[in-house]
């Protein structure tokens, strides 16, 4: 049984991908030091699969914490990071001491101890003031924010290991990943947690700017795929490479909250009857961001497996389930 090691394991994407390999048969080490996540995701995997399952409670800036989590790991997973553009506005220091000395960190263990593959997660924030549409991944612009810095830098230094050290790295570029275990409760919550939260709560949800800005929101389910894939994956071509992992469609922020307040007032009606307010633009904010998938289409075989509408759907009725709803209601 090959054992995978998921950094960040405790968060939304880190903890979906450990119940997703431990379902598919792998063994997994999941390292985070609960900053941003939290134990509730991963709380289960602990009691329910002791043998498979291995829970390290340490930071990625500690060299000697990455050491101990990839012994007898096969591949790394690193989800571990800062995100959020306004944190890392307000915070520089740490995102660049997480995202980038963490990085490093975790590349240098990849390569003392001979990991087969090292899979991390990039961020479409790397476009930067780049406006041609769609995204695609050799076209870049200027980073807008230390966090969108952050992570191409990361992309640099992964292609820099490869060259002088031999490292076998797959980069992926989310775009906007939302579904099932996304906190809504943090200040820096992403739009479609904290539009759910908002509405369900009876408030207004509050629109940067005039919501024509698009976004290609990509359902948790097209992550884990992608991230399947890349571990898998045995074409030569493709390994070395940054692909975007989205899925392929473009959603302006005034309808995806129209959207939202569409599925959710299913479940209770007067939710039909609030309307957002606008305020201002977010600094470090990208007008539009839509993703070219044909490089992982053709090298990766990547399809996305469920489209914006199903996934949202499936994310509020996840939502709801976790608010006890009432029964017999469908979204």
């Amino acid at each position: 049984m090959n054992k995978i090691l998921v950094t960040g394991g405790a968060g939304f994407i880190g903890s979906n991908l450990c119940e997703y390999l431990i379902n598919v048969g792998y063994g997994v080490v999941c390292l985070d030091n609960f900053s941003t996540g939290h134990m509730r995701n991963i709380q289960h995997l602990i009691e329910n699969y002791p043998d498979r399952f291995t829970l390290i409670e340490g930071d990625i800036r500690n060299f000697e914490t990455c050491l101990k989590a990839v012994a007898g790991v096969d591949v790394i997973l690193h989800e571990a990071a800062l995100g959020s553009i306004p944190r890392s506005i307000n915070d520089p220091i740490t995102t660049n001491d997480v995202n980038i000395g963490g990085f490093l960190n975790m590349l240098v263990v990849a390569r003392d101890c001979n990991i087969r593959r090292f899979i991390f997660a990039a961020s479409s924030s790397t476009y930067g003031d780049n406006t041609d549409l769609p995204k695609k991944e050799d076209n870049i612009g200027k980073p807008l924010s230390p966090y969108a810095l952050t992570k191409y830098v990361d992309e640099l230094y992964a292609d820099v290991f490869a060259k002088t050290y031999g490292i076998e790295y797959i980069g992926l570029r989310y775009f906007n990943v939302f579904g099932r275990r996304q906190d809504p409760n943090s200040m820096y919550a992403a739009v479609i947690p904290l539009f759910i939260k908002q509405y369900m709560n009876h408030k207004r949800p509050k629109i940067n700017g005039d919501g024509l800005n698009t976004r290609d929101f990509t359902y948790i389910d097209n992550v884990l795929h992608m991230n399947m894939l890349a571990i898998k994956t045995t074409n030569i071509q493709a390994v070395n490479q940054i692909y975007n992992t989205a899925g392929g469609e473009r959603t302006s922020i005034n309808k995806l909250a129209n959207d939202i307040k569409s599925c959710l007032a299913q479940y209770d009606s007067s939710i039909s009857y609030i309307n957002p307010i606008h305020g201002e633009y977010r600094l470090g904010d990208i007008p539009h961001s839509f993703a070219c998938i044909d490089k992982a289409k053709q090298l990766l075989d990547y399809s996305p497996l469920v489209s914006f509408q199903e996934g949202l759907k499936e994310t509020i009725e996840w939502y709801v389930n976790n608010q006890k709803p009432s029964p017999n209601q469908e979204c």
